[in-house]
């Protein structure tokens, strides 16, 4: 019985191991012809504020409050955290290629969380993709962009031509999962960010202007 345990242990865990280091493949697609070389994720490319209620889970860690993501310039935004109540959290400034930490709240300064941060709004703020193949289901137009061992699946909506899920993928594995709800292209209403390999999730959820007036 102990060996048969053993056995069983020793194919669970192989099973995990495989299905851990599946790649990521598109399903029920097929391949199209388009003419677009380029495709682009407007939803933080207004010089206005983007104000947002965020609840983030990282592992057993939850923080809530309110997220400001501002662009500064072509390059660069400005991400600032605080607490439901105002108090800063967390403040810096990214880009594809740089990361500025301004201000952290020392209960949040860990290394791990700092390099989740700034990879998750790295992607998320990433505006251009270069298109390398084109797909499309029932409901949506898709694009493959890739890039050195990333790549990155941009899903739009058929009926208003919006964004609605980015998926990205590092040496062909799914990282991490971003799905939008938005009315608009330059405005995303809400966002959930989970992560696949993590137990990390960050969602945002629009503050409209009848709320803060409220407040």
């Amino acid at each position: 019985m102990l060996r048969y345990l053993r056995l069983s242990l020793v194919c669970s865990l192989i099973i995990i191991l495989f299905a851990s280091c599946k790649s990521y493949q598109l399903t029920g697609v097929k391949p199209v012809s388009d003419s677009k070389k380029m495709v682009e994720n407007l939803y933080f490319s207004s010089s206005e504020d983007y104000v947002y209620k965020c609840q983030m889970d990282i592992y057993k860690n939850h923080v809530s409050g309110i997220l400001i993501i501002k662009k500064i310039n072509d390059t660069t935004h400005r991400v600032v955290l605080t607490s439901d109540f105002g108090n800063k959290l967390i403040d810096f400034e990214i880009s594809d290629h740089d990361f500025k930490l301004n201000y952290v709240l020392p209960d949040l300064d860990k290394k791990i969380v700092i390099n989740f941060l700034k990879n998750d709004f790295q992607q998320l703020l990433k505006k251009q993709y270069p298109v390398s193949e084109s797909f499309e289901n029932e409901n949506a137009r898709i694009y493959l962009s890739k890039e050195d061992h990333k790549s990155y699946y941009l899903f739009f909506n058929k009926e208003n031509n919006l964004l609605k899920q980015i998926i990205y993928t590092k040496n062909n594995r799914e990282k991490i999962d971003f799905t939008f709800e938005a009315k608009k292209h330059i405005f995303a209403d809400s966002l959930h960010l989970i992560h696949k390999d993590f137990k990390i999730t960050i969602k945002l959820f629009q503050i409209t202007e009848t709320e803060t007036d409220s407040n």
